[in-house]
C-alpha cells in the first residue's frame, strides 16, 4: 500500500517542496498538511498551493488529526512546534521526520522521550550530498593536524531564524570528532573587535544571511602555504525534500528510536 505522508508547514516554501516531492514519489501519497492558527492560506487546497493540481486536501490547523491520518509526517518548522509534535507522533505511532534546527536542550529531550515510543528521524540537513560532506569533513580533520585552521562558513536566506545553521554546527562537530576533541571546547562562533591571534586548534563558525539563498556551507582547512575547501551549495529545496521522503520510506516499520541520515543512508 502507498505510504500516507503529511506535512507540517505545508503552505511555506519548504512545505510546498515537500508536498511536490511526496506527490511525485512512487508508493507515496499526500495525507494532508497543517499550518499555524490563522495562517493566510488556511482552507486552501494543498495541491494547488504546491503546484501539482487539486488534491482535495485543505490546509488545516489540526496537528493531532494530521498525525492520526498519516503513516509519517515531515516537519521543517520551529523548535517549539517540533517538540510538541514529537509528543503527538509518539501518541499516534506516526513516523516523524524532522529537519528543524535550533532546538534547545529541553526541546531535544522531548524528541528523545518521544523516540522511546516511535521512530523519529532527525537531521540538521536531509540532503544526501550534505551528509557526504559531514563524512568527508570528519575524515579530513582526522588526517590534517592542528597546523590546519578549520573555519566553517554558511549562508542562508534572510528569513532563517537560527545562526549558525544546524548544518554548520554539525560540520563543526564532525571536524571535532575527527580531531578527537570536544566541539564546545574549541568552537569560536563569530568574531568582533580586538580578538587577538587565532587559537591553535580552534574551529571557527561564521553565518551570513541575505536574499533567497537556499543554503551554502564551506569547511575550510587553512595552513601556511595552502588551503583545502569542501563546499556544498543547494540551489533548490528539492534536495532536502528528496532526502526527507527517503527518510520516511526508510523509517516505515522501524522500531522506536531516534535515527539520523547516517542510518537512512546505511553508513
Amino acid at each position: 500500500m502507498d505510504m500516507k505522508i503529511g506535512v507540517v508547514g505545508c503552505a511555506g516554501r519548504m512545505g510546498r517542496s515537500l508536498v511536490r516531492r511526496i506527490h511525485d514519489t512512487e508508493r507515496c501519497v499526500v495525507a494532508g498538511g497543517i499550518e499555524i492558527a490563522g495562517h493566510a492560506e488556511a482552507g486552501r487546497d494543498i495541491g494547488e498551493l504546491a503546484g501539482v493540481g487539486r488534491l482535495g486536501l485543505t490546509v488545516s490547523e489540526d496537528a493531532r488529526a494530521l498525525f492520526a491520518e498519516s503513516d509519517a509526517v515531515l516537519e521543517f518548522s520551529t523548535p517549539v512546534a517540533t517538540a510538541t509534535h514529537a509528543a503527538v507522533a509518539a501518541e499516534t505511532g506516526t513516523v516523524h521526520v524532522i529537519g528543524t534546527t535550533g532546538l534547545n536542550p529541553d526541546e531535544t529531550n522531548e524528541l528523545h522521550t518521544a523516540a522511546e515510543r516511535v521512530a523519529i528521524v532527525w537531521a540538521p540537513n536531509m540532503s544526501v550530498a550534505v551528509n557526504l560532506l559531514l563524512h568527508l569533513s570528519e575524515q579530513v580533520s582526522a588526517i590534517l593536524d592542528a597546523d590546519y585552521d578549520v573555519e566553517i562558513v554558511e549562508m542562508h536566506h534572510r528569513y532563517k531564524i537560527d545562526a549558525p545553521s544546524g548544518t554548520a554546527l554539525a560540520l563543526g562537530q564532525a571536524a571535532a570528532r575527527g580531531r578527537g576533541v570536544e566541539f564546545e571546547d574549541v568552537a569560536v562562533r563569530g568574531r568582533d573587535g580586538l580578538t587577538g591571534a587565532r587559537p591553535r586548534g580552534a574551529i571557527g563558525l561564521s553565518a551570513l544571511r541575505g536574499g533567497d539563498v537556499v543554503g551554502e556551507h564551506s569547511v575550510i582547512f587553512a595552513a601556511n602555504g595552502e588551503r583545502l575547501e569542501l563546499t556544498h551549495r543547494a540551489a533548490s529545496r528539492d534536495t532536502f525534500s528528496r532526502g526527507a521522503v527517503r527518510a520516511a520510506l526508510w523509517a516505515s516499520g522501524k522500531p522506536p528510536g531516534l535515527y539520523g541520515m547516517k542510518d537512512v543512508l546505511g553508513r
